[in-house]
This record gives structure tokens, C-alpha cells and sequence, in this order.
């Protein structure tokens, strides 16, 4: 009886490291586009690949052609349409060079449990002060930016970098201050600007009562992986946005659950 020898592969410890540094890699680029306009993008490139491979295995020599031009020029597609991502991304490694020196570094690799230990105590000055301001009905838009972009933010703004501080939003978003126009962005913890002109959303199908405030809130949130508070100055209804959508007349209760959860 004729014996079966099975060979399987020589795996060496280098082979195992080799795989648990790319799935890491991989899982921290899914951190970085995750719950942002890239990740959908993502996605659409995924399905242009995978048509790819079946037209092309289906013989069928048009669709091939044409998805084959996709898929040609992948590499630079990927790099032009992810340039933001890729920024952030060179932007986080070069300012974290020294691990010892920065614990930013290992936050973002390794969660952020210290971080939000305290963050109550980081939200609570911004609920108190749109508190006050929907009392008053004073209008207001305050961006709560991720990644603080300073070519996309400073070419309209004027630049603060000051503690979060309740006084300070409603001194901003008073009608008598020069500041009022346009809206705050905090980022890294900080007021970073005040008076952003902010991209408008460009959808048709928002309600009647939405101005230029609201559709400067939904509008960043599309173009950024940023969020928004939306006071109206009308009404003084409390709205928020995220990923293009807005969230409208939302309590307190609930603001309080998604800055807890988003900032």
C-alpha cells in the first residue's frame, strides 16, 4: 500500500510577523477612514475590483476593457482620491516620531480609555454654553474636527488656539462680536479658530427652514471627518450633524450621549 506523504509549508516566526504587522496596518487604515465619506469610497473601488475579476473570468472582453483602465491605474487613483487620508496619516507618524516623548502615539494605537476618562469634564463647558445660547437664541455653529486641517480651516478663519471655556462661546457667537459670523472648529481639545467660512452642503432636499448656518454644518461634515452643533437663531432648536446628515431639535440628554461618544 503506496503511503501519502503530505507536505505543508515551512512557516518561520518571521512569516507569522510578517502577517500580524500587515493585518495591523490594515486595521488601523480601517480606524482611519472608518464612519467618514472615504470609507464608502473605499468600498466603490472594492466593487470595481471584484467586477473586475469576474467579467474577466467570464470572458466577457468589453467590460473587461473598460474595468481594466480602473484597475490600471488603482495605485494613483487610490493615492489622488485618499490624498486627505494619506496626509492625516504622515501628518500623525511624523508628529509622533518619539514614542517616549508623546503618548498621542500610543492613545491612538492602543485606545483611548485614559483619554476618556475625563470627558465629561472636556463636553460640559460646550452643553452649558449652548445651554445658555438657546435660551437667548443665539445663533451658533460649533465644529468638532478630528483632524484639524490647517489649509482646509485657516485660509477663513482667525485663529485662536484657547481653552474651551463657556464664557469664550457665548463672547464668540454674540451678535455684537466681530467673531459671531461663521462658525468655531475645536479640535486637540482647544477652540482652534473662530469665524470658518465652511463649505455649503450642495443636497436640494433640505427643510425650508434651513439657512446658510445649517447647510455650513451639514457641508463640513460631508467634506471632513468632523461634526457639527447647529443652534438656530431663529428657534433656538439645537440640531447636529454627522456624515452629511442632521439630527434636528435633539435635547440636551442626547447632545451630552453624542459628544461623549464622537469627541
Amino acid at each position: 500500500m503506496q503511503s501519502i506523504f503530505l507536505s505543508f509549508p515551512k512557516i518561520t516566526f518571521f512569516d507569522i510577523l510578517d502577517v500580524v504587522l500587515v493585518a495591523f496596518i490594515i486595521y488601523q487604515l480601517y480606524n482611519l477612514i472608518r464612519g467618514t465619506i472615504a470609507a464608502n469610497i473605499f468600498i466603490g473601488f472594492a466593487v470595481i475590483f471584484a467586477l473586475n475579476f469576474v467579467v474577466n473570468a467570464l470572458h466577457m472582453k468589453l467590460l473587461t476593457a473598460i474595468l481594466g483602465k480602473f484597475v490600471d491605474v488603482g495605485i494613483i487613483a487610490v493615492i489622488v482620491v485618499f490624498q486627505q487620508e494619506v496626509r492625516r496619516f504622515l501628518l500623525l507618524v511624523g508628529k509622533n516620531a518619539s514614542l517616549q516623548r508623546n503618548k498621542a502615539w500610543w492613545q491612538y494605537f492602543f485606545g483611548k480609555a485614559e483619554a476618556e476618562k475625563n470627558n465629561y469634564a472636556r463636553i460640559k463647558p460646550i452643553i452649558d454654553a449652548c445651554k445658555s445660547m438657546k435660551q437667548t437664541r443665539t445663533g451658533a455653529l460649533i465644529v468638532f474636527a478630528k483632524y484639524y486641517d490647517e489649509q482646509f480651516y485657516q485660509n477663513s478663519c482667525e485663529v485662536m488656539d484657547a481653552k474651551i471655556s463657556k464664557r469664550l462661546l457665548e463672547s464668540i457667537f454674540q451678535k455684537t462680536s466681530p467673531l459671531h459670523d461663521g462658525a468655531v472648529v475645536i479640535s486637540e481639545n482647544k477652540i482652534k479658530s473662530a469665524s470658518c467660512i465652511l463649505p455649503l452642503t450642495e443636497k436640494t432636499d433640505l427643510p425650508a427652514q434651513f439657512g446658510l448656518r445649517h447647510r455650513a454644518g451639514i457641508g463640513v461634515t460631508e467634506a471632513n471627518e468632523a461634526t457639527a452643533i447647529i443652534i438656530s437663531e431663529e428657534t433656538g432648536e439645537l440640531s447636529y450633524a454627522k456624515q452629511g446628515r442632521v439630527k434636528m431639535n435633539i435635547s440636551f440628554a442626547e447632545l451630552e450621549k453624542v459628544l461623549n461618544k464622537d469627541f
